[in-house]
């Protein structure tokens, strides 16, 4: 518990020291823990630190761990890529999916939702940089996506989710956050009702905090070091 306090309270510090220097308020930025691989313990733990959102890209893995933790009030994101045979699973037991890039798979979370649990919160997923081995629609795709969720029911659009290239040039990290912010705009600027940007990691959070992210996704920094 001491360690995951210690890595909470850095990781915090370093969200509200990047949203000062942008000039924008703390709460505006909030915090996803990925817990791949990460034991149930941890976040039980982490629970009680008081994170709520907790993110998971294996459905397997989710699916195993989520029957022991069912006392909790966890908000559960699904961060993996989509595939059709899994969209039912996926649409049951998360409240967020923030990695849907196409219309065969919005169709499929939004028939499978049950209205008893009430509309699931989406994410478009962005290849903003437009790299053949990532998962995510094109920029020039997003807009027609976006009508679409907008028209079905059962889930509720709430903005993107993008994982720009890798490198360690600054400018180059500003570039990419800085189109995805702009897409976003675009997108609110077409009359759709949004709030949501989920960009930045441990290592980029800065920068993308400074380029309009609502939301950093923070994995091994928070939780430690993964189960293999």
């Amino acid at each position: 518990m001491n360690k995951l306090l210690k890595r909470l309270q850095f990781v915090r510090e370093r969200m509200e020291n990047a949203c000062i220097s942008a000039g924008r308020h703390p709460n505006e930025v909030s915090l996803l823990a990925v817990s791949k691989r990460q034991p149930t313990e941890k976040i039980v733990a982490l629970h009680h630190l008081g994170v709520v959102a907790f993110g998971e890209n294996l459905l397997a893995e989710a699916l195993a761990k989520q029957p022991g933790l069912t006392g909790l009030d966890l908000q559960w994101h699904y961060i993996g890529a989509v595939q059709s045979n899994k969209t039912r699973a996926i649409a049951e037991h998360f409240q967020w999916v923030q990695s849907v890039d196409r219309e065969r798979i919005l169709r499929r979370l939004a028939a499978q939702r049950s209205t008893s649990l009430g509309p699931l919160n989406i994410c478009l997923q962005v290849n903003i940089d437009q790299e053949s081995q990532k998962s995510g629609a094109g920029p020039e795709d997003i807009l027609q996506l976006a009508r679409l969720a907008d028209d079905l029911d059962n889930i509720k659009l709430r903005g993107l989710m993008a994982i720009p290239r890798m490198t360690t040039d600054p400018e180059e990290q500003h570039h990419s956050f800085r189109r995805v912010r702009i897409l976003f705009e675009e997108m609110q600027s077409a009359g759709h009702d949004i709030d949501t940007l989920s960009m930045g990691m441990s290592s980029d959070l800065e920068i993308a905090i400074s380029e309009g992210s609502t939301m950093v996704r923070i994995g091994t920094d928070l939780l430690g070091k993964r189960d293999t």
